[in-house]
């Protein structure tokens, strides 16, 4: 098979730690929303949401236009290692992503679900993040098969804007 190689991918997920003052073993998650929350940059690290036990932010390499990523503060590799308050500010932040996604994207149905655990999946194993993909009818095609390429219909910028203003509207943040 042949490889499209993405260099840039490396880059930011090392760069995202050593652009911050923060603990060199922190996940790119935790560098990501404490830098945003210290230097106001949320927008720039695509961070739309952010709530008392949990962040959503936009994945860098979505499966699909619209992906989101709902991120506990505290970095723990499991799913029963979460604390009950963050089981709870997970189901509601899915609520939260589900609905933002039909009102700025009007998808036909949405993927929702983890990866536990390199052998399971996980790109960032040490730091469990829940997955919102909206999905839509003939969204998926030989492209990532036979090429390992994704087609977005428009950058993540224009999404990030589109959810921005629906999460203001309706958190009234």
């Amino acid at each position: 098979m042949d490889r499209l190689w993405s260099p840039w991918r490396s880059t930011y997920v090392s760069d995202a730690n050593d652009d911050t003052d923060h603990n060199d073993d922190a996940s790119v998650f935790t560098a990501l929303q404490q830098d945003g929350k210290e230097k106001g940059t949320d927008a720039e690290h695509l961070i739309l949401w952010r709530g008392e036990h949990v962040f959503v932010i936009m994945n860098l390499y979505p499966y699909n236009n619209g992906h989101l990523l709902i991120v506990p503060y505290r970095e723990i590799p499991s799913y029963i290692d979460l604390s009950t308050d963050e089981h709870h500010a997970i189901a509601d932040a899915i609520d939260r992503c589900m609905m933002w996604l039909n009102a700025a994207l009007e998808p036909e149905g949405f993927n929702v679900g983890m990866n536990v655990g390199r052998a399971a999946g996980a790109g960032i194993p040490e730091h469990l993040h829940v997955h919102v993909v909206p999905r839509w009818g003939g969204d998926t095609n030989f492209m990532p098969t036979t090429n390992e390429t994704k087609v977005l219909p428009e950058s993540l910028r224009q999404t990030y804007d589109k959810l921005s203003a629906v999460i203001a509207k309706t958190d009234g943040s």
